[in-house]
């Protein structure tokens, strides 16, 4: 027996009015563990003059527009990305399918203060920081047009990453694209998985039409955090708008 989050008593048979079962925690409570107990941790974790950071990967659920991973241009237009993240709803969860929820960053449930404040404070640091860690964008979940997910996920999601790692040691080129820069199809290591090409390309493909329309809600959503908002983020919007007239 025990407590519960709200103060009440609680086991783990217990069940409320309806005979549904009662968590311990807050649906949106999160749990950790000591980083000791990780096997794979590195020796320099705990090193007292940090451990270099080289790249940020920030990470959305999107159906169809953004490409299964891509890279900024530079550290504000990082920020940028990290500021128009989204994720696509279900029906079953909240009643509009294909519905966009904007979360900044991943972070908008866990912003103490005003995100506007948040977004400027990244722009500063990057002025101070020299050697800027790089800054990425994934997507696992782009789907054919029977909503089957085009890339397997899970742990071939490494696969991703051996590029992303490659990208920030600058081993690798990449192409540019109104978004960012996107890997070329042969750098990818799909050695052992059966993916049809034609997958490769709808995974790596840029839609312009999509894009300029995401560019439209961005301008709405930024509109909602009034003067405070970074004027540096508007013309990154509005850069991206001019990348995609000339984009064919």
């Amino acid at each position: 027996n025990g407590i519960d989050w709200t103060g009440k008593p609680w086991h783990p048979d217990l069940k409320d009015e309806n005979g549904n079962p009662v968590n311990s925690a807050n649906p949106n409570s999160r749990f950790t563990a000591p980083i000791k107990q990780c096997p794979s941790v590195s020796r320099y974790y705990g090193d007292k003059y940090g451990v270099p950071i080289s790249a940020i990967i920030f990470g959305g659920r999107r159906a169809t527009l953004a490409p299964l991973v891509y890279q900024s241009f530079d550290w504000q237009h990082g920020v940028f990305l990290g500021s128009i993240l989204a994720s696509e709803i279900t029906a079953a969860q909240y009643g509009a399918q294909g519905e966009v929820r904007r979360d900044p960053m991943a972070m908008l449930p866990f912003c103490g203060y005003n995100m506007a404040d948040y977004f400027t404070h990244w722009l500063e640091m990057g002025k101070k920081i020299k050697n800027k860690p790089k800054i990425f964008h994934v997507n696992w979940f782009r789907t054919d047009k029977n909503n089957n997910y085009l890339w397997p996920g899970f742990g071939d999601n490494l696969r991703v990453l051996e590029w992303i790692i490659k990208r920030s040691r600058e081993e690798i080129g990449a192409v540019e694209t109104p978004i960012g820069f996107i890997p070329y199809k042969n750098d990818i290591d799909l050695e052992g998985l059966d993916i049809p090409d034609d997958h490769i390309n709808d995974l790596l493909k840029i839609d312009k039409k999509g894009w300029l329309k995401e560019a439209e809600d961005v301008g709405k959503f930024y509109k909602k955090f009034g003067k405070r908002f970074p004027e540096e983020l508007c013309n990154e919007l509005e850069n991206l708008r001019e990348r995609f007239k000339k984009y064919k």
